[in-house]
C-alpha cells in the first residue's frame, strides 16, 4: 500500500494515505525526492514544490484556489493556508459541449443486459421495495399518522411487506410562493413513487396545502395503491378511521412480488460531495465507474445533486451535456443557485464544514472536483428543477442544496428508488429510499460497522478499481433485489423538504 498519491501529473500537491511523521523523505515520481517539513495527517495535502503566495494550488489536475502566503516543498497545507478562487456568477460564455450527439444510454451494451429483482407497477416504473407509507399533507397531522402506523405495525407486524412507514414533517401550512409549491411538489413526488405498495395520505382540512387541492395536484395516480383522509371531515375517531384504509392497503400490497426486471430500469441517486480528502481518491471515483456502467451500458438513470458543491468543478459537467439546451439548463442551475447565496449576503465559496476541513478539504473547489467524479464520464441527458421527475434516462443534475437530508430526499422524490451516499466521516441517516453508505476508508468501515454498507477505502490498499466496481455492481443489484442497507436494518427512515422563504 502506498502512503501518499499524486492525482495528476500536473498537480503540485500530493495527498497522504497514512500519516507521514516531519522529516520522512518522499519519493513523488518526476517531482524527485521531498522531505516532509511537517506531520501531515491522513488525507492532507502537502506541497510538491515551494509555492509563491497568491500561487494557485493544483489537485485533480485543477486549480482548487491559491496560497494565502508562501509555502515550502514539503509542507502541510489545509485551509489556513489555502483561499478559494471562486466568487460571483459566471457567463459561461466560452463554454461548448464536447459531443453533441452523443450515444444514447445502453448503446454500450455488449451481451446479456444485467437483471434485479423488483416489483413493477401500474404506471411501468418498477420499486425495489413494496412499503406502506402514510404521509402528512401538513405538520399538524403528524402524531395521528404516528398512531396509525403504530396500530398497523403492531397489530400486522408488517408481514408480507418491506415495511410500514410514517413520514412526518413540519410543513404544509403558513407557506407562501416557493416554499409552499416545493412541499407540494416533493409530496406528490411520494405520491407517485414505486417502492411503495400502498399509501395514505392524511390531510387535516384547513392547511394552506388543501388536501383536495393537492390530490388535483397529484393527477392521474393508481386510486387502488394511493388513498386519501382529510381528519376534520372523518366523523368519529380518525385514528379508527386511518387503520381500516391502511389495513386495507396493507392487505392489497402483500398480493405484490417480485420479479425479473432489467437494470435499465433502476434510477439511483448520488450523493454527497468531498467529505474528506480520500473521497476524490476512492469512493467518488467509484460511484462514476458504477453510474458510467449503469447509464452508458446498461441503460439506466443516475442522478447527481448538490449544486453547491459543483461550483468550481461545474464546467466539467456542462462540456459534458448532450445538448446546447441542456447546457444552458445547467448554467442557470449553477447561476441560480449561486444566485440564492447572494441573495442572502452569503458568500458562494466557504462550503466546507469542519468535518470537510479535519478531513483533508480545504476549499469548495477542492470540494466540487471529487463531488463531480461521482457522475462519471458520461454525458448529461437531464437537468431537473427541485422537486421535478426523471424523465430521461442517463445522467441526469437536480437542482438541490449540499444538505444530506434535504439533498438526498430530493432524489428519492425525484424517482430515485436507492440513494448512494459517499462519507468519509460517517453518518446513519436514511431517507425514504434505501440510502446506502460507502466509505471512503477503511479506518471509518471498521469503526462504524452499523452505518457503512461498502468500504470502498480498499482503492488505496492495492486493490484493482475494477474488481471493487465489480463487487460493487453486484451490491447495489443484491439491495435493489431486497437485501437491506444499514439505515434500513436501524429503522430509519426520513425526509426533509428544502425551505427559503416566509413562514407566516
Amino acid at each position: 500500500m502506498k502512503d501518499f498519491i499524486k492525482i495528476n501529473p500536473a498537480d503540485n500537491v500530493a495527498v497522504a494515505i497514512n500519516p507521514l511523521a516531519k522529516g520522512t523523505v518522499v519519493t513523488v515520481g518526476a517531482d524527485g525526492d521531498i522531505t516532509l517539513v511537517c506531520d501531515i495527517p491522513a488525507g492532507h495535502k502537502f506541497a510538491l514544490r515551494d509555492l509563491a503566495e497568491g500561487e494557485n494550488v493544483i489537485k485533480y489536475g485543477f486549480p482548487i484556489g491559491h496560497t494565502r502566503h508562501a509555502v515550502a516543498k514539503g509542507a502541510f497545507l489545509d485551509h489556513n493556508d489555502i483561499k478559494t478562487n471562486l466568487a460571483g456568477q459566471l457567463d459561461y460564455s466560452d463554454i461548448a459541449i464536447k459531443d453533441a450527439h452523443p450515444a444514447a444510454p445502453g448503446s454500450a451494451l455488449k451481451g446479456d443486459e444485467a437483471t434485479f429483482q423488483g416489483y413493477e407497477r401500474a404506471d411501468g416504473q418498477v420499486g425495489i421495495r413494496n412499503e406502506i407509507w402514510v404521509i402528512p399533507t401538513v405538520g399538524c397531522v403528524n402524531g395521528i399518522v404516528k398512531q396509525i402506523v403504530d396500530r398497523v405495525n403492531a397489530e400486522t407486524g408488517a408481514e408480507g411487506v418491506d415495511g410500514i412507514f410514517g413520514f412526518p414533517h413540519n410543513y404544509g401550512c403558513s407557506q407562501l410562493g416557493d416554499d409552499h409549491e416545493n412541499t407540494k411538489k416533493i409530496l406528490r413526488d411520494m405520491v407517485h413513487h414505486p417502492n411503495a405498495g400502498g399509501i395514505l395520505v392524511v390531510g387535516l382540512g384547513c392547511e394552506n396545502n388543501q388536501p383536495k387541492v393537492f390530490e388535483e395536484f397529484c393527477g392521474d395516480y393508481d386510486r387502488e395503491r394511493v388513498k386519501f383522509m382529510v381528519c376534520q371531515e372523518v366523523e368519529g375517531d380518525e385514528v379508527e378511521y386511518g387503520v381500516k384504509v391502511l389495513t386495507e392497503l396493507y392487505n392489497n400490497a402483500r398480493n405484490c412480488v417480485r420479479t425479473t426486471q432489467p437494470a435499465s430500469k433502476l434510477r439511483i441517486g448520488l450523493k454527497c460531495g468531498g467529505s474528506d480528502g480520500f473521497s476524490g481518491i476512492t469512493a467518488n471515483p467509484l460511484l462514476g465507474e458504477f453510474s458510467d456502467w449503469l447509464c452508458d451500458i446498461e441503460g439506466g438513470t443516475t442522478v447527481l445533486t448538490e449544486v453547491p458543491e459543483m461550483f468550481g468543478a461545474e464546467t466539467i459537467l456542462m462540456e459534458r451535456c448532450s445538448s446546447d439546451a441542456l447546457l444552458g439548463s445547467t448554467i442557470s442551475l449553477i447561476n441560480n443557485f449561486k444566485e440564492y447565496f447572494l441573495s442572502h449576503g452569503e458568500p458562494v465559496g466557504e462550503n466546507p464544514s469542519p468535518g470537510n476541513k479535519a478531513g483533508g478539504i480545504s476549499t469548495l473547489e477542492e470540494k466540487a472536483l471529487g463531488c463531480t467524479q461521482k457522475s462519471g464520464k458520461s454525458p448529461v441527458f437531464g437537468v431537473l428543477e427541485y422537486g421535478e421527475r426523471i424523465h430521461n434516462h442517463g445522467l441526469n443534475l437536480l437542482s438541490a442544496p449540499g444538505n444530506d437530508l434535504v439533498a438526498s430526499t430530493a432524489l428519492a422524490a425525484a424517482g430515485c428508488q436507492m440513494v448512494l451516499f459517499t462519507t468519509g466521516r460517517g453518518t446513519p441517516f436514511g431517507t425514504f429510499v434505501p440510502t446506502m453508505k460507502i466509505s471512503t476508508n477503511s479506518g471509518l468501515a471498521a469503526r462504524k460497522p452499523t452505518w457503512i454498507d461498502f468500504n470502498a477505502g480498499v482503492l488505496v490498499e492495492d486493490k484493482e478499481m475494477k474488481a471493487v466496481v465489480a463487487d460493487f455492481i453486484a451490491y447495489v443489484l443484491r439491495v435493489a433485489s431486497g437485501e437491506q442497507v444499514n439505515s434500513e436494518k436501524s429503522g430509519i427512515h426520513e425526509i426533509a423538504i428544502f425551505k427559503n422563504g416566509v413562514t407566516l
